[in-house]
């Protein structure tokens, strides 16, 4: 029997396919690829393939017929290459996307693009654009995908930061330090916040965000031109000073310690799973080296990371925000914290630079 090809409608509240499957377009230009991503999509119960795509056009028409749940988007491919997919995906048919790619670590500027143009998340293919190993990774396909299928797509879609630099008169500050954490959905999130606050920051930013190391470089490259503080890569032994942003992936852990002055601190451990721990780590050293004059920002993500650190600051003497479900692309971390009790404020996210002003 012929698969039946519905052509749907732009409502993106549109469903013709109510179901308890999700339901999970593969679009990579190798057949092997195709082949195995869905053999191993297939192994899960609750996850249903409901066609594949070789290429970015393709793709586009798939994503309006079928209306999937899921899109696992490769990124090189003819025709049309998959960042230019994502962007026609996200504007005419919002859908939460994955982009699974081999280029990621030759190339980290893709992956800070594709998450800028609404990505839910990334995933290295484990042995470059075509890996014949692609199955040791099928545990973290299938759990990302998942989350993915849990994302409200009206928060996905495209929107420039408002800034909001105005004249600061000089001023004591009631806080020596800012550290956000952050998790899925987190460099564009990380980017509203930093671009949307005053020229003058008279606090310190350490930003830590779950994202592997190659990556923060772009991340920083990005935040640079986006904001008018100076940002620069979280290093062994950098000093924290006020208007300046530290960014940290969360492996290796950063940690700020107090000697003489307030440094970053970066402890290596083969086992630490910063998936888990990170922010934790990040929060409770801030705790103990800045005591009430430490705030903490909580953004998006996955898991409970960050919630322990929140208490670590409040118990302090210090303050905290967490980002509103509302805008969340996964509320699991803020979520934690709040539930924990140690939240001071919880704001959406185009609220939070104001926010972080008014304390400190």
């Amino acid at each position: 029997m012929k698969d039946e090809v519905v052509i749907m409608n732009s409502d993106s509240s549109f469903n013709p396919h109510p179901s308890s499957f999700i339901r999970v377009l593969v679009v990579d230009d190798s057949s092997f690829m195709r082949k195995s991503l869905t053999y191993i999509l297939k192994s899960d119960t609750a996850i249903k393939v409901v066609g594949d795509a070789g290429d970015g056009i393709e793709a586009i028409v798939k994503v309006r017929e079928f209306r999937p749940d899921v899109v696992l988007l490769d990124i090189e491919m003819p025709r049309m290459d998959g960042l230019t997919a994502l962007m026609h995906i996200m504007n005419e048919c919002p859908t939460p996307v994955l982009v699974l790619s081999g280029l990621d670590k030759k190339d980290p500027t893709i992956t800070i693009k594709a998450l800028e143009y609404g990505a839910i998340d990334f995933i290295a293919k484990p042995s470059g654009v075509i890996s014949y190993d692609i199955d040791k990774i099928g545990s973290e396909i299938i759990a990302k995908v998942k989350i993915a299928a849990g994302v409200n797509v009206q928060k996905l879609k495209l929107s420039q930061p408002v800034t909001s630099y105005q004249k600061q008169e000089a001023q004591r500050t009631r806080k020596g330090i800012v550290v956000i954490g952050a998790s899925t959905g987190g460099p564009r999130a990380i980017v509203t916040v930093l671009s949307s606050l005053q020229r003058y920051i008279p606090a310190a930013i350490l930003v830590v965000q779950h994202i592997v190391p190659e990556f923060v470089p772009s991340l920083v490259d990005r935040l640079r031109w986006s904001c008018s503080m100076e940002v620069a890569i979280a290093q062994e032994g950098e000093v924290l000073y006020p208007n300046r942003v530290l960014v940290a992936s969360g492996y290796p852990t950063s940690v700020v310690k107090e000697e003489d002055q307030k440094k970053v601190n970066l402890t290596r451990s083969a086992s630490f799973d910063f998936n888990s721990y990170a922010i934790n780590y990040a929060m409770q050293s801030v705790a103990e080296a800045y005591g009430n004059s430490a705030l903490g920002v909580l953004l998006t993500g996955m898991g409970s990371d960050g919630a322990m650190g929140m208490k670590a600051i409040k118990d302090a003497g210090g303050s905290t925000i967490a980002e509103d479900q509302s805008t969340c692309i996964v509320f699991g971390m803020p979520r934690a914290a709040i539930d924990m009790g140690c939240v001071d404020k919880v704001v959406p996210l185009p609220e939070i630079a104001q926010a972080i002003m008014e304390m400190i």
